[in-house]
């Protein structure tokens, strides 16, 4: 792992899955993480948890899909670290929300409600958007930041029975390349990180045949390349679609590209 002392992270959706996966390996690399979730009992437990191993974790209550919760998260972590150096966009709901037998019985577009396709994209599109917003101004002024989103296989943006779930990261990953473009000329840097397949998550159904759980990935497939993308190695590194379960051949052939 690289060393991360003097890095301060913001991560959302960090109270579980792959944000609290991220979140551990990039405390435990040396960064101080603000936990960003919406103000609940369970922001509180998991900094607690956090803190009680000694990381260097703080709460920042965010609700995503709030424009002025996210402001006031952005302006209150900011003037206490006097700036951040990365922001991870990875707060976002899945298909159990629209349809809670999505692996067995898919759900064909038209039969989502128009509730159900807006709940999904306000917090994985639009919440990718209201915190990139509130960040990358002052990413710019400062003069450097990093954003790292997260996504999935594109394979699954047009699997059969996912919407909403396909379209929002699919949409996710054209607001990426966007952003990376945009921020460029700033010195502010912007890539996608996925695990590379099914992850064992809260987004997974409970009920699952052994052998189709034993393929599941472990959320900590994502702690390697979110350690490298917050280094120094990564400084100018933008633009680039990382998948985590692939990270060593990525990291190889990345290696050889920029000889």
């Amino acid at each position: 792992m690289a060393e991360l002392t003097g890095v301060r992270a913001v991560v959302t959706g960090a109270t579980s899955g792959l944000g609290a996966a991220m979140t551990e390996a990039l405390l435990r690399a040396g960064a101080r993480v603000a936990v960003a979730a919406r103000p609940t009992q369970r922001l509180d437990e998991a900094v607690d948890a956090l803190r009680a191993d000694g990381l260097a974790a703080e709460p920042l209550p965010m609700d995503v899909r709030d424009p002025a919760s996210v402001e006031r998260a952005a302006d209150d972590v900011w003037r206490r670290w006097d700036g951040v150096d990365l922001v991870v966009n990875n707060a976002g709901i899945g298909m159990r929300t629209v349809n809670p037998r999505f692996l067995e019985q898919p759900q064909p577009f038209y039969e989502v409600t128009p509730e159900g396709f807006s709940d999904v994209i306000a917090t994985n599109l639009t919440g990718y958007f209201l915190v990139a917003r509130a960040f990358a101004p002052r990413f710019v002024k400062q003069g450097h930041g990093r954003f790292v989103n997260v996504s999935m296989n594109q394979s699954t943006m047009r699997r059969r029975g996912f919407v909403p779930y396909g379209p929002s990261r699919a949409g996710g990953d054209s607001l990426s390349a966007i952003m990376s473009e945009d921020l460029r000329e700033h010195g502010v840097t912007v890539n996608v990180l996925l695990p590379g397949g099914a992850t064992e998550t809260g987004m997974i159904p409970a009920r699952l045949p052994d052998d189709v759980r034993a393929q599941l990935l472990p959320a900590s497939v994502m702690g390697p390349p979110i350690v490298w993308l917050a280094s120094d190695a990564a400084a100018d590194v933008t633009g680039e679609r990382i998948v985590a379960k692939d990270w060593d051949a990525w990291l190889a052939d990345f290696t050889r590209r920029k000889a």
